[in-house]
């Protein structure tokens, strides 16, 4: 089949898409999107908001790379380590940053920097890990699905290489988004075995099937829009629409990755900007907005993983009061449900580690010191 690719952008609003296909054209224009046209929003469903996050980074004891195989590939993973000197030996927390177009370690940092310098009954070592595909880790031409991103979960905890190795059964596992949902997936299944679980704004949808659903006519526009975007050249030009500009990363932190837009800093966005200037950067995104990461597809099953928790592993949602409606009724459902053991609310909306850490960081260590 021949294929071809009209662009028009117009940088006077948000970039927007609509697919159509014929047998030998795929034309992308922007516009508003109504069921049935696929809009994208230059953006996954996140939000960064913190004034502060961009003036102080805590003190970072050690960063390295650690060397993930997978399939044929040798995969370059950047990790964190947090501790306080002299602490001596303590709990160790895992903290995974939320999915998402423009995901770093950097979202963590604050909260890691908190809770290492906390006195309580026991002291803290963190470790801060970016996602294949994503932050400063490699970012090879996978076909990325959430299977991908569990299998690798479950490569770092497990393997008796991994920056992980020393951990044993005394193993927090702290994620955003979509990455607690891939988290409590795989205790469900059994592959990790943590002491304790907190899901921070936890997500299971993508941004575009959370709002246009799954049938079947959306799922080929999705198909169509993965595919142009992994594609050698139009893919590039696709992505610097959608995803690659400050514009549309400010507008993204603005309208629903942060809670308040005044906490939306040039430093902050020019961090974002440069993590999707990496080579690579597009790939983990075309599967992230289509839905390909979501490792469940319904709410039944989204409070199934947190039911199997019950009675075998402690387990903390955070949820916020500014996320974006459809997000929050999902994060609402977790309220008093099976197998969650504490349910907390704090300000901000996809991205509260970052926007409001002292509050997270205070969720994160009451809830540690109570299990």
């Amino acid at each position: 089949m021949a294929f071809s690719a009209t662009i028009y952008y117009s940088s006077s609003s948000l970039s927007t898409l609509i697919i159509s296909s014929k047998p030998t054209r795929l034309t992308l224009f922007p516009t508003l999107l109504s069921k049935n046209a696929l809009k994208v929003k230059a953006s996954t469903s996140l939000n960064y908001s913190d004034a502060s996050l961009a003036v102080s980074p805590s003190t970072v004891t050690k960063n390295n790379n650690w060397h993930w195989k997978f399939r044929d590939n040798s995969i370059n993973i950047y990790y964190e380590e947090h501790e306080r000197e002299g602490s001596g030996t303590g709990k160790n927390i895992l903290m995974i940053p939320t999915i998402s177009d423009v995901s770093t370690v950097e979202e963590w940092r604050l909260v890691a920097n908190d809770l290492i310098q906390r006195d309580g009954s026991t002291n803290f070592r963190a470790t801060i890990v970016d996602w294949p595909g994503l932050g400063y880790s490699d970012r090879p031409k996978l076909d990325y699905n959430a299977d991908v991103m569990e299998n690798f979960l479950v490569d770092l905890v497990n393997l008796p290489d991994s920056p992980l190795c020393s951990s044993g059964n005394n193993l927090v596992i702290v994620g955003g988004g979509h990455a607690a949902t891939i988290t409590l997936k795989a205790a469900k299944k059994g592959l990790v075995k943590p002491s304790a679980i907190a899901a921070v704004a936890p997500t299971w949808a993508g941004p575009l099937p959370i709002v246009f659903g799954r049938d079947s006519s959306m799922e080929t526009r999705y198909g169509l829009l993965r595919g142009t975007l992994r594609a050698p050249a139009v893919g590039w030009m696709v992505y610097n629409v959608l995803v690659s500009n400050e514009n549309a990363i400010e507008s993204q932190y603005k309208s629903h990755v942060y809670a308040n837009p005044a906490n939306v800093t040039p430093e902050i966005v020019q961090s974002r900007y440069a993590l999707t200037k990496r080579e690579g950067a597009r790939y983990v995104p075309a599967a992230f907005l289509t839905g390909l990461l979501d490792p469940v597809q319904s709410r039944d099953e989204f409070l199934d993983i947190f039911a199997a928790m019950e009675g075998n592993i402690p387990v903390l949602v955070v949820s916020t009061s500014g996320s974006p409606k459809r997000s929050k009724a999902e994060m609402e459902a977790l309220r008093g449900a099976k197998g969650v053991s504490k349910f907390v609310e704090v300000p901000g909306a996809l991205l509260p580690q970052e926007e409001y850490p002292t509050a997270v960081a205070d969720a994160l260590f009451g809830f540690l010191q109570e299990i």
